[in-house]
C-alpha cells in the first residue's frame, strides 16, 4: 500500500486531534501544511477527492515566479511538472482589429502539468510529516461558546468524523462551503462575498498533430462578449491547455460549445484530440479585507487571492499558505488563537500582493462597463512592454509614455482612452489606500469606510454597476 493510500485509510486518535487541520490539498493548503509540519506540529489535510484524483484541478497551467516560492516545499520537488519553460511572452489575438499584440512577460515563467504539480506538492508536504486524509468531505465547522473555531465535522465514505484542532485553515477553494458554517459575527472576517465576484471557467487538454508556431507564448483572445476570454497555453508544442471563462456578472456562456467553436476555427487544431476536461470557478475580485477569525484562517482562492486581470493564483496561494502558517505557528507556541495573533497574516498578504490585486480589480470592474470593440482597439494601440508591466507585474500604473503612445496610435478610441486614464487615477488612489492597511483589527472599520468612498468614485468613473 502506498504512503498516500495508508494516509487515506488511517483514522487514529492522533489523527483526530491534530494541532492544525487544513481543508483542501491545493497549493495554499499544501504550503501551509508543510510550513507548520516543519516545526514538528501534527498537521492533517482533509481532501474531498481520492488519493488518485487529489491535485487534479482546473487551471490554465501557467506558473509565474516559481523561482521565489516559499521553501517549505523545495522547487526541485516541483520542477518535473514544468513541461514548458520556454514561454517568455503573451500573445494577444485581437480579431476586431485583425492584429496580434506581442508582450513580454518579465520573470520566470513556465507552463506546467497541473495534475503532476498537484501530486508533487502533496508529496512535498508528506515528506515533512503532513498526513492527508482523502475522500473526506467537511460538513460543518465547530465553534466554542466564545466563537473560536475548534475543529470540523466531516464524512468519509459514509462514516462521520470529527477533528478537534487548535487551528483550522480553510484552503477549500472558491466559494468555500466552510465559510457558510462559521459564525463570523464577532470578528472582522470578510463576509461581503457574492457569486458575481467570480468567474466561471472551463479548460481542455488538447493534443495537436503538428507543433504550434506559438509554443513560446501564452495566447489570449477576447470572446465576442465583454468580460469573456479564451486562452491557449502550450504545455508542449503539441499539447495545449485550451480554455475560456466569463464573469458571473454577465449572461452565462455555453463554455463547452464556445470553446469547441473556436477550436474548430483554428487550423492548428484540425484533427486534435481532447485528453482531459475540467471546469471551475475562480475569484476575479479583490482579496478579502480580512481572512482571519479566532482559530480560523482562509487562504488562496478561499480568500480571493487571485490576480483579477489574469486569473493567476498559484504564486499568491503559495505565499498565503506560508504567511497563514507562520501565524499558526506563533499561535501554537503561545496558546493564543485570537484574531490579533493572526492579523499579521492579513498584513503580509496586503503588503506582498493584495494591495496590487485590489487596484487591478478596478480594471476588472471597468471591463464590465466598456464596449469590447473599443477596448480591443485601444489594446491594439498600446505598446506591449508597458501593457506587460501592468498585467504581469501586478502594477496598476499605466504610465505617461503608454498613454501618449496610445493617443498617437488609436484614432477613434479617444473616449475610451480618457476613461482608462481616469480609471487609472482611481486605481492609484485605491492602491495608496491599501498600502496603509491597518495594523490591527481595531483599525479595519475606519479603513473600510475610506476604501468604500474610493470605490464609489470607481463606479462613477467607469459607469459600472457596484461590485461589492
Amino acid at each position: 500500500m502506498s504512503t498516500q493510500e495508508q494516509s487515506a485509510a488511517a483514522t487514529t486518535s492522533r489523527d483526530q486531534s491534530p494541532d492544525a487541520v487544513i481543508v483542501g490539498a491545493g497549493t495554499a493548503g499544501c504550503y501551509a501544511a508543510a510550513t507548520i509540519a516543519r516545526e514538528d506540529y501534527d498537521v492533517v489535510v482533509l481532501e474531498r477527492k481520492d488519493a488518485e484524483e487529489a491535485g487534479h484541478i482546473a487551471c490554465g497551467d501557467a506558473l509565474k515566479g516559481a523561482d521565489a516560492f516559499p521553501e517549505a516545499i523545495p522547487k526541485s520537488k516541483l520542477e518535473p511538472a514544468f513541461t514548458n519553460t520556454g514561454v517568455d511572452h503573451g500573445r494577444f489575438e485581437i480579431p476586431q482589429e485583425d492584429t496580434v499584440l506581442e508582450i513580454p512577460v518579465p520573470g520566470e515563467l513556465a507552463v506546467i502539468d497541473r495534475w503532476e504539480y498537484g501530486r508533487r506538492i502533496i508529496d512535498g508536504a508528506e515528506d515533512v510529516g503532513v498526513d492527508f486524509h482523502y475522500d473526506t468531505v467537511v460538513t460543518n465547522v465547530v465553534q466554542n461558546d466564545d466563537g473560536r473555531v475548534t475543529g470540523v465535522e466531516a464524512i468519509r465514505k459514509g462514516d462521520p468524523l470529527e477533528y478537534e484542532s487548535d487551528i483550522v485553515i480553510d484552503a477549500a477553494g472558491s466559494l468555500s462551503v466552510l465559510q457558510d458554517h462559521v459564525d463570523f459575527s464577532e470578528s472582522t472576517f470578510d463576509t461581503n462575498v457574492d457569486y458575481s465576484h467570480f468567474c466561471s471557467a472551463y479548460r481542455e487538454i488538447v493534443h495537436v498533430e503538428e507543433p504550434v508556431e506559438w509554443d513560446d507564448a501564452l495566447v489570449f483572445k477576447p470572446t465576442e462578449r465583454a468580460a469573456g476570454y479564451l486562452w491557449y497555453f502550450p504545455r508542449t508544442d503539441t499539447e495545449i491547455n485550451a480554455g475560456l471563462g466569463f464573469q458571473m456578472t454577465e449572461e452565462p456562456m455555453k463554455l463547452v460549445d464556445d470553446l469547441k467553436r473556436d477550436l474548430e476555427n483554428r487550423a492548428e487544431f484540425e484533427g486534435a484530440e481532447v485528453e482531459d476536461k475540467l471546469g471551475a470557478a475562480l475569484p476575479t475580485r479583490r482579496p478579502y479585507d480580512s481572512a482571519v477569525h479566532p482559530g480560523y484562517m482562509a487562504v488562496g482562492d478561499a480568500a480571493g487571492h487571485v490576480n483579477p486581470t489574469t486569473g493567476g493564483g498559484i504564486a499568491g496561494a503559495a505565499y498565503a499558505g506560508k504567511y497563514a502558517a507562520d501565524q499558526a505557528i506563533e499561535a501554537l507556541e503561545t496558546g493564543d488563537y485570537s484574531e490579533d495573533t493572526f492579523w499579521k497574516y492579513n498584513e503580509r498578504v496586503m503588503d506582498h500582493f493584495g494591495a496590487r490585486y485590489a487596484a487591478l480589480d478596478v480594471y476588472n470592474i471597468l471591463s464590465t462597463a466598456v464596449d469590447v470593440d473599443d477596448l480591443m482597439g485601444l489594446l491594439a494601440a498600446m505598446p506591449g512592454d508597458k501593457l506587460a508591466e501592468a498585467l504581469y507585474s501586478g502594477s496598476a500604473d499605466i504610465g505617461l509614455k503608454l498613454k501618449l503612445e496610445a493617443l498617437l496610435k488609436s484614432r477613434g478610441h479617444w473616449g475610451t482612452i480618457w476613461n482608462l486614464y481616469q480609471t487609472k487615477r482611481r486605481a492609484d488612489e485605491l492602491l495608496a489606500h491599501y498600502e496603509n492597511y491597518p495594523t490591527s483589527p481595531a483599525g479595519l472599520a475606519g479603513w473600510q469606510d475610506r476604501r468604500d468612498e474610493l470605490m464609489e468614485k470607481v463606479y462613477e468613473t467607469t459607469g459600472a454597476d457596484p461590485k461589492y
